[in-house]
């Protein structure tokens, strides 16, 4: 078989693969979001959700109990878009951060903002304890890491990917030790439960006026990243190739990076740290649609949407005790992770 041959049958493949998924996802989002709407200590079959869905839009006799139509639309339904909203910017942004890295291991953490979020929510929970400055401190908080990474890793004029890396890391340590003195502080029968739960990540608390600030950080971040995806795959390329390109890739890459930054900040604020998504998602979406961010970015988020709703699902129904949501992320996400990774080295994946 010629090159040009076997590049036409994988061109073809990875079409075939783009088309499967978006008919899967037609059906898997919303199956997906039917069910979740249903389980629960209080269940709700599948068809009752529906039908109180539609009753919104299309006049339906109800013939179902006042307390399922309560349990459903203000519980349940801003819990499960909040989980699918967060899940698939953060495989987006995952997908986004290993392009222009040209790293399969780099995730939101990398540049400081989940730690800088997470300091700004538990020092709100430290100080105020009230759901809205918490979301306003962590949200700030998080640009702010941001914004000190930038301002550690420019030298002369321009940030090199490792200068970038590091700085990020060290921004993490930093925050994350000062949460380490929050915990230390808190007063252990009041606010330290508090902080070392929403530190573990849930959407236990998630409601319409939180789905509207995470919808709304998530979704301008997204968006421009959708905008930047060519540019995301110039940058995949290299900094040389991608200026040879005419690519300002000092410029693009901090858009970028602020796009990711918005969009993160806004799910710390709301739901607290969520580890492995952005690791792992990006990794299955590349594997079934190929590394082209044109295709990867909207694959990696409905993955993600998905896959953090199935996991927030078992959070809340697997034990009469809610499971921490960053618990159950890890616990599923590094075996999932350690099996891709160890697939990508038998297939030469780093080798010289």
């Amino acid at each position: 078989m010629s090159l040009a041959t076997a590049q036409g049958a994988e061109f073809a493949s990875r079409r075939w693969s783009a088309r499967s998924l978006w008919a899967l996802a037609l059906l898997t989002l919303p199956v997906s979001a039917l069910c979740a709407l249903g389980f629960g200590r209080f269940a709700v079959p599948p068809v009752d959700v529906l039908r109180i869905l539609l009753a919104n839009v299309v006049p339906i006799e109800p013939t179902w109990p006042g307390t399922a139509e309560r349990v459903v639309e203000l519980i349940r339904l801003p819990r499960v878009l909040s989980a699918m909203i967060a899940g698939a910017a953060l495989g987006l942004t995952g997908a986004a951060l290993q392009g222009i890295f040209r790293n399969p291991l780099v995730g939101p953490q990398i540049i400081g903002v989940t730690s800088g979020a997470a300091f700004g929510g538990a020092l709100a929970i430290f100080l105020f304890g009230t759901v809205l400055t918490l979301i306003g401190f962590a949200f700030l908080f998080g640009l702010l890491a941001v914004a000190i990474v930038y301002a550690l890793a420019r030298v002369d004029g321009q940030a090199q990917v490792l200068t970038l890396v590091l700085a990020g890391v060290v921004v993490s340590a930093a925050f994350s030790a000062l949460i380490s003195l929050l915990t230390y502080l808190a007063d252990p029968n009041d606010t330290l439960a508090a902080i070392v739960y929403w530190l573990m990540g849930s959407f236990a608390t998630a409601s319409y006026s939180s789905l509207g600030v995470l919808a709304s950080a998530t979704v301008a971040g997204s968006v421009l990243l959708w905008f930047l995806r060519f540019r995301i795959n110039v940058l995949s390329l290299g900094d040389e190739e991608a200026t040879a390109l005419g690519v300002l890739v000092e410029r693009s890459r901090w858009l970028i990076l602020a796009a990711v930054a918005l969009a993160v900040a806004g799910i710390v604020s709301v739901a607290g740290i969520v580890g492995w998504v952005g690791l792992v998602v990006p990794h299955i979406a590349r594997m079934i649609v190929g590394p082209d961010h044109r295709v990867l970015l909207p694959a990696s988020a409905i993955i993600g949407a998905v896959y953090l709703l199935m996991i927030d699902t078992v959070a809340r129904t697997a034990t009469p005790a809610e499971i921490p949501l960053g618990i159950l992320t890890a616990l599923i996400g590094a075996p999932v992770f350690a099996v891709m990774l160890r697939r990508l080295h038998l297939r030469g994946w780093g080798r010289a």
